[in-house]
């Protein structure tokens, strides 16, 4: 026997093991970056924004309830960026949140431009919760009244103790509140409410001087539009509403259905 072809063949084999272990090692390898990309991907928590310009009057709350929603989130796994800077309003930028929380805005906040790249980010899905004064805003644009569900006519000169009623107990941002809520806040009456909205709360206007919407006064509602979903809340005037853990619970459920959650 030829020792020489003996080693050759015995050096091929070698190399194609050694080239087998070399595949091997590097299919393992980018198998490893891919799962630990799809890992990344499926731990990155989600993330809303909280816009709080004001073109009218300024709700001292906002400093309190932005440090609040950061904290509902943390303890929630969500992400919070707030900004007053309406350049952000781009489709781009916007579509990295789950939903977008107009927290007592006032006034006219977006340009026609801005206008555009927010209902574009709604109808892929986006998410809306408006919060106290998010309906003294954008009078002159009619999408956004919709959206957000009723326009602000007027309010009580004082904050009173009022009853609330939970129309629908069974909602996420309803959940846990009593079924008659007695608590103090800046009572909204509206000049327009949107015929298809899914009520939760309406107020008793027995209960205290000022309401002039009549039997039918909602102060909380949600419903899907134009192809994405947006809950309201009338409550959160006062700085104390921050740290009331039923109004916290209330504000958590419509801030996680916005969302998408359930």
């Amino acid at each position: 026997m030829d020792h020489s072809w003996t080693v050759f063949y015995y050096g091929l084999s070698t190399m194609d093991y050694g080239l087998k272990i070399k595949l091997n090692m590097k299919h393992k390898l980018i198998i490893g970056l891919i799962a630990c990309f799809m890992a990344t991907q499926i731990m990155a928590k989600p993330k809303v924004l909280i816009f709080c310009k004001t073109a009218g009057f300024h709700h001292n709350s906002i400093a309190v309830g932005i440090p609040a929603i950061i904290k509902l989130g943390k303890e929630n796994k969500f992400d919070v960026d707030t900004t007053t800077d309406a350049t952000k309003f781009t489709y781009d930028n916007l579509k990295q949140y789950a939903a977008i929380i107009f927290l007592s805005t006032t006034g006219d906040v977006l340009n026609d431009a801005q206008q555009a790249e927010f209902q574009k980010y709604i109808r892929a899905g986006g998410g809306f919760v408006g919060v106290h004064s998010a309906t003294d805003t954008e009078y002159d644009w009619p999408w956004y009244g919709n959206l957000v569900g009723a326009y602000f006519r007027n309010h009580p000169s004082v904050q009173q103790v009022a009853t609330l009623h939970i129309v629908d107990p069974n909602f996420i941002a309803t959940k846990g509140l009593p079924s008659e809520w007695k608590r103090l806040d800046e009572w909204y009456n509206f000049k327009w409410i949107a015929p298809d909205l899914h009520v939760l709360i309406k107020i008793d206007e027995k209960t205290y001087n000022g309401g002039n919407n009549g039997d039918n006064h909602p102060m909380s509602w949600y419903h899907e539009y134009d192809g994405g979903r947006a809950f309201y809340t009338a409550l959160g005037h006062t700085d104390e509403s921050y740290a009331d853990p039923l109004y916290l619970g209330h504000l958590l459920g419509g801030i996680k259905y916005a969302m998408g959650k359930k």
